[in-house]
């Protein structure tokens, strides 16, 4: 295969390159492509010799597909000038399905999504975003393990026929000396590996109730009926950059406020939100995206 003589970077897009990247915990398998679609190079290196690889030539855009080990070598291309596009795995693999699939023929597959501008994009949070998603949902993990601890305990009362005490919970203060006090060796083993989770979540919430506290956005949610400062960070988490949303309507579905038709004490509900406080956030939401999209789009003094 003849090499492509590499240029350095410039604006004139006649002479820039496509990379697709298929990226691996340690590896990755690199394409560069033409403007005409012609393979210029193919390669495997370790994922650090990435910026190396590319730095000779001119790089009009990358694209990577998402993935855990994605997060490091994006940042690192980002912050050093590259157009990066991160692909959504599932609807990448539905344009570009082929029999054989190997690291070569998928980065390949990329870099030519890339070059027809045919690539569906996934959303990759700025940095503050997502630092602020991996606290929350380590919150919730943490609250999980708590939680299936409880359910082993219930079962051991359960399996020994011991009835939980009806004047208080069975995991409030006094529920807990109740529970010492029975000298159930599971018990006691269970409970010990519920104190320093208890502790970090409690840790968390601090942390994210002073968030809270702080954002303006969150404050607004925390507004809407059976919304408390948990669920509103979590919705801005998920959510990140409200202009990604084609409406407000799709925003409002995502990020779970939409209720649904099932109904509990005549309320529809989904979650936590009543079909009330659903319809008023809609209505909050519908504006604040309608005004991001149109910064988004008006741009130099003319629209995009």
């Amino acid at each position: 295969m003849k090499e492509v003589i590499p240029q350095r970077r410039s604006c004139h897009t006649m002479n820039a390159f496509y990379c697709g990247l298929d990226v691996h915990k340690e590896t990755t398998y690199a394409t560069l492509l033409d403007n005409d679609g012609q393979v210029v190079t193919q390669k495997r290196m370790r994922n650090e010799e990435i910026p190396d690889f590319l730095e000779p030539y001119t790089i009009e855009k990358v694209a990577m597909e998402a993935s855990t080990y994605i997060i490091p070598m994006y940042r690192k291309l980002v912050g050093e000038g590259y157009d990066v596009t991160v692909s959504h795995p599932k609807k990448t693999r539905y344009i570009a399905e082929a029999r054989i699939k190997s690291d070569r023929v998928d980065s390949k597959a990329l870099a030519e999504l890339l070059r027809l501008n045919s690539l569906p994009e996934s959303y990759i949070p700025p940095p503050e975003v997502a630092g602020l998603r991996e606290r929350v949902r380590r919150r919730a993990f943490l609250v999980r393990q708590r939680s299936k601890l409880k359910v082993k305990i219930r079962d051991v009362l359960a399996y020994e026929g011991i009835k939980p005490p009806e004047g208080h919970g069975l995991f409030t203060r006094k529920g807990v000396e109740w529970l010492r006090g029975l000298g159930l060796e599971p018990v006691d083993c269970y409970l010990r590996l519920m104190a320093p989770l208890s502790e970090e979540i409690l840790l968390l919430s601090r942390e994210l109730r002073g968030r809270a506290g702080e954002d303006p956005h969150v404050r607004l949610l925390m507004t809407v009926p059976g919304v408390g400062y948990y669920i509103a960070l979590l919705v801005k988490a998920e959510v990140g950059d409200v202009a990604r949303f084609s409406s407000g309507d799709h925003l409002a579905s995502y990020a779970g406020l939409v209720p649904s038709t099932r109904s509990s004490g005549g309320v529809e509900r989904h979650g936590r939100i009543t079909r009330e406080g659903s319809r008023w956030l809609r209505s909050h939401i519908a504006p604040v995206w309608a005004d991001r999209r149109m910064q988004s789009n008006f741009t130099d003094g003319r629209w995009r």
